[in-house]
């Protein structure tokens, strides 16, 4: 069994989308090792069900998505002798995480309900889609604390806004309001906390309704051709192109459109 009990992550799949909550909200949802073995082994069948849709990460309650790395706990490794991290999950619990499983083939939806630090916040950025509560706040405070924001943060700040605002907030800590991420093209759409339900599930409505395999293909496409000049991305090859371009679906959409009638996808 995946998640439940006292591993701090909830697991549920419902139509077609995986629920996937981080369910410490006395500590702000903030994850220790345990958490990061249990979501490797969610990520893992997420992307091995190929009934699976998408997925919704978010946290228990209303005060945090999740305010990421339990200092607690990384305070008492340090006491061991535990050397520090760096960049990466590598030969961490839970490798490779979420924010360096650059083959996750399934979109992951943020439903982002509070605070969103450090870890948290990495974790929004290498999200597909982000739904946020106007209550959110995002930061990545590494920097007053003597760390990095070692699970992708720098990197992926610095491609998904302006170089110079980005800097300002990794080499400060500054925290962003809901609203300027919005502004800054970091999330998708910023509703009330009564909403948010309903904001990601507009997303994950039309996530169903997309054929599954060029959902699939379109991620690994932009994901793998993000460094590429334009006319090498045209003629790189997409293993999940390739199997869009060939399957039944390919076929099945240009004809239910002639037909008048709702495709009948088969994914993979």
């Amino acid at each position: 069994m995946i998640g439940g009990g006292d591993s701090g992550i909830r697991y549920e799949k419902d139509d077609r989308i995986a629920r996937v909550t981080l369910d410490r909200p006395d500590v702000l949802n903030a994850m220790n090792q345990r958490m990061h073995r249990e979501l490797a082994l969610v990520w893992d069948d997420i992307e091995a069900d190929d009934d699976i849709r998408a997925a919704v990460l978010t946290g228990a309650g209303e005060r945090a998505f999740t305010v990421g790395q339990d200092l607690g706990e990384r305070a008492r490794l340090d006491r061991e002798g535990t050397p520090p991290t760096s960049f990466g999950s590598r030969g961490q619990p839970g490798s490779p995480r979420l924010t360096d499983r650059f083959d996750l083939s399934k979109p992951v939806i943020a439903r982002v309900n509070g605070y969103a630090l450090g870890g948290g916040f990495e974790l929004a950025l290498a999200c597909d889609l982000v739904v946020a509560a106007d209550h959110a706040v995002f930061a990545l405070p590494e920097a007053t604390l003597g760390l990095v924001p070692g699970a992708g943060g720098a990197f992926r700040l610095a491609r998904q806004m302006p170089l110079k605002q980005a800097m300002g907030y990794l080499l400060t800590g500054r925290r962003m309001s809901a609203a300027e991420a919005l502004r800054f093209g970091l999330v998708n759409e910023v509703v009330p906390l009564r909403d948010l339900d309903a904001a990601v599930g507009t997303w994950t409505d039309a996530l169903r309704r997309s054929a599954p395999l060029s959902v699939r293909a379109l991620k690994e496409a932009v994901q793998r051709s993000l460094h590429l000049p334009l006319e090498e991305a045209f003629t790189a090859t997409y293993p999940w192109e390739e199997k869009r371009r060939r399957s039944h679906d390919a076929v099945e959409g240009p004809r239910a459109f002639a037909e008048k009638r709702a495709p009948v996808w088969r994914g993979a």
